[in-house]
């Protein structure tokens, strides 16, 4: 039997020493993840980035460089796929003031790297994330 896979794709936006974090709820769970959401069929990696980061804080992004894929196996919490999530290290395109905050149901906020814990990220992925950016700020 073949399995499926989940491809997520997540943008990572640092700025003075604070990482940009995403708040929603999915399943009636508050999750605490990074910007970014699951690939369409059919759709390139930087396009699918670009697309949810347009979705979720109307935002056009640059994306600098490759941060992080997933070696490792790791079941999905809310289906029977395998989830495989790709990080990129990204800034807008235009300086200026963002609303973060579009919706009841989403929220954006800054994070200062520093403070980051094993409790930061809800999604496993996300935890080995956050602590390797932490272990990069030092």
């Amino acid at each position: 039997m073949a399995g499926r896979f989940n491809i997520r794709v997540y943008g990572i936006w640092i700025e003075e020493q604070r990482v940009l974090v995403s708040e929603e709820l999915i399943n009636g769970n508050a999750v605490v993840k990074f910007v970014g959401g699951g690939l369409h069929f059919g759709e390139g990696l930087i396009d699918c980035l670009k697309r949810e980061w347009l979705e979720e804080l109307d935002m056009d992004i640059e994306v600098l460089s490759h941060f992080y894929t997933t070696d490792f196996y790791q079941p999905s919490a809310f289906d029977d796929s395998q989830v495989i999530s790709i990080y990129y290290k990204v800034q807008p395109k235009n300086a200026g003031e963002y609303i973060f905050n579009k919706n009841e149901h989403e929220r954006s906020y800054w994070q200062h790297i520093s403070e980051i814990t094993a409790d930061t990220f809800t999604l496993p992925i996300d935890k080995l994330v956050g602590k390797m950016l932490l272990e990069h700020d030092k």
